[in-house]
């Protein structure tokens, strides 16, 4: 069989910085925060010690599902709904038969809300109670089952979960379902909603969270000297990738072109990421191999940089061994969006696109005082005008994940 390239023709997110694209974008090239304080539970009482997070501001399910529907399904399966309802629409994919379509959404922790209301039903007035959703609204598959059923998509329907590359490996692996003739079209992403008791204290009992809650807006602050750990977020980003002959022969518009996935595991720790960055420096190196491109030929990276105080000079590292002295400029859109979980790869990987469809990269806002060990360009606080024809995102995630996509302009 030849080789089969694959193209991006959808693309759709709910985010803390815009509920579409268009929105998003223009929030990250004016470097707008979407930072702000918690209002999906009550955080007044002192035991919380973080008070900000990055919710999908005036998101309403009532505008992409009916009631019932949205009683039925977890947040995640809401907000994966939406971003899937956004590409599917740009890549006009309801005009085809489902039978070559395929769905492949991740989630990082699953349905956390309904688990925590159904586990307070069940305490509080028995399990002849609780919600006989449960099962199938708190699994990680239950996005991408959604999507699926919304449009008679009958293609592979799985999900992957990886910690913070979820979104990423979700799409890598939907590549590779088009490369070796399994699909002609996935939809593929990943979908969060942990700004929940449960998230915000987990993650912050781990001391991986900004405690920065006088300035929100200026909490999440990738390489900067005075970060103090990530803003956790919520939202979903979801994109279609389509074998190109089959998108030029329905007229479909190429955004980008997917070029290679690259991915490996520290296998060091639960949490921390490995010292000497030698898989991740990996992953980008086989990365840059797949894609057949050498370190000069990338003009722009998306950076996973979280603002923690370990993972930020540890991923410079990386790409310090991989590049050496012909690192490109890049930037961390977490800085206005705060981690998405399993959302942030697939967020990125957008995030991406627009900047070698637009020619702008997205600044990383926040920039103080320079980290003396992430010494880099970062296209600090103003967004760059720079034509570019190949794109790298980055996701490293919580247990050695090491997740790398590589993209060239159309």
């Amino acid at each position: 069989m030849p080789e089969r390239r694959v193209v991006v023709t959808g693309m759709g997110i709910v985010s803390p910085v815009g509920l579409d694209v268009p929105t998003a974008w223009d929030a990250l090239v004016h470097g707008r925060s979407g930072i702000r304080r918690i209002t999906r539970f009550d955080v007044s009482g002192d035991e919380w010690k973080v008070k900000i997070a990055g919710e999908a501001w005036g998101f309403d399910p009532a505008n992409y599902m009916s009631p019932k529907d949205a009683r039925r399904v977890d947040r995640t399966t809401q907000l994966a709904l939406a971003a899937a309802d956004e590409a599917v629409k740009q890549s006009c994919l309801t005009t085809l038969a489902g039978d070559d379509i395929g769905v492949l959404v991740g989630c990082g922790s699953g349905g956390i809300e309904t688990y925590a209301d159904a586990y307070r039903t069940l305490l509080d007035k028995g399990p002849g109670r609780m919600n006989p959703f449960l099962i199938p609204a708190e699994v990680i598959d239950s996005s991408g089952v959604a999507i699926g059923i919304r449009y008679g998509f009958h293609g592979p329907n799985f999900a992957v979960t990886s910690a913070c590359s979820t979104g990423a490996d979700a799409i890598g692996t939907s590549f590779e379902l088009i490369r070796t003739g399994h699909a002609e079209v996935m939809v593929a992403g990943g979908t969060e909603a942990a700004v929940h008791p449960l998230g915000i204290g987990g993650f912050d009992n781990l001391r991986a969270l900004s405690r920065r809650n006088d300035e929100p807006e200026k909490a999440s602050r990738p390489f900067d000297k005075g970060r103090d750990g990530f803003v956790l977020s919520e939202g979903a980003a979801v994109i279609v990738l389509e074998e190109l002959g089959h998108a030029l022969r329905r007229n479909a518009l190429p955004l980008a072109e997917l070029v290679a996935y690259a991915v490996t595991s520290d296998a060091s720790h639960i949490t921390a990421p490995d010292p000497d960055a030698r898989q991740q420096a990996r992953a980008v190196t086989r990365a840059l191999a797949t894609a057949g491109v050498g370190p000069t030929d990338v003009g722009y990276i998306n950076a996973h940089a979280t603002s923690t105080p370990l993972g930020d000079p540890f991923e410079i590292r990386a790409y310090r061994a991989a590049f050496g002295d012909a690192i490109p400029p890049l930037s961390s859109t977490k800085s206005m969006t705060g981690h998405m979980l399993g959302a942030a790869g697939s967020a990125e990987a957008i995030f991406t696109i627009q900047a070698l469809r637009t020619g702008t990269l997205p600044p990383t806002i926040n920039q103080d005082v320079a980290d003396p060990d992430c010494a880099i360009d970062c296209v600090a606080n103003v967004a760059r005008e720079r034509a570019i024809e190949v794109a790298m995102s980055s996701a490293f995630g919580f247990g050695g994940h090491n997740s790398v996509l590589v993209f060239r302009r159309s």
